[in-house]
């Protein structure tokens, strides 16, 4: 019972998997959940701020 290389190529392709599933997790950064959570935040309401002002064009004196 041969099988050729179809363990080889299995082999290969679950590896590919399993690589390509760690791609969208995020690093540790050794910051605690509420750490994570406070810079986080102040990082959308930098971000939010920034596009209210984009939106609203200053007004004129």
């Amino acid at each position: 019972m041969t099988r050729g290389n179809q363990r080889e190529l299995a082999r290969s392709k679950n590896m590919k998997k399993q690589t390509d599933t760690g791609k969208g997790k995020r690093r540790d950064d050794g910051l605690s959940a509420a750490a994570r959570k406070q810079r986080d935040s102040e990082i959308m309401q930098q971000k939010q701020k920034a596009a209210n002002e984009k939106k609203e064009p200053p007004q004129p004196k």
